[in-house]
């Protein structure tokens, strides 16, 4: 489990939802997409801030994918870090996370 430590009291995820989703999107990665701006302003909908927001805080208008978060995600050996992906939305290059071939969950 993952700890949101601005997602509200005792927030937390399984990497193994995150896992999913990133598979379901066809792709083998997620960009980071930290924004620090309400949930109706934010522009990147298919990044990990947007998904942690609307799946697991309590106050979605808080931004979610702190270094914190991240650098939890990467000690699972799950997931590497990524400074050139590119968001699905802008088009644009972004920091992110990539699943790890070589992991099976």
């Amino acid at each position: 489990m993952i700890r949101l430590p601005y997602g509200g009291r005792n927030a937390q995820f399984d990497e193994n939802d995150l896992i999913r989703h990133i598979r379901e999107s066809s792709r083998d990665y997620i960009i980071q997409g930290q924004q620090n701006c309400k949930l109706a302003d934010h522009t990147k909908e298919h990044s990990l801030d947007y998904w942690l927001r609307i799946n697991y805080a309590a106050n979605p208008d808080t931004k979610q994918a702190v270094n914190e978060v991240i650098n939890d995600l990467i000690a699972t050996e799950l997931f590497e870090a990524v400074r050139r992906l590119r968001c699905p939305g802008t088009g644009n290059l972004c920091k992110g996370l990539r699943l790890k071939p070589d992991r099976e969950v």
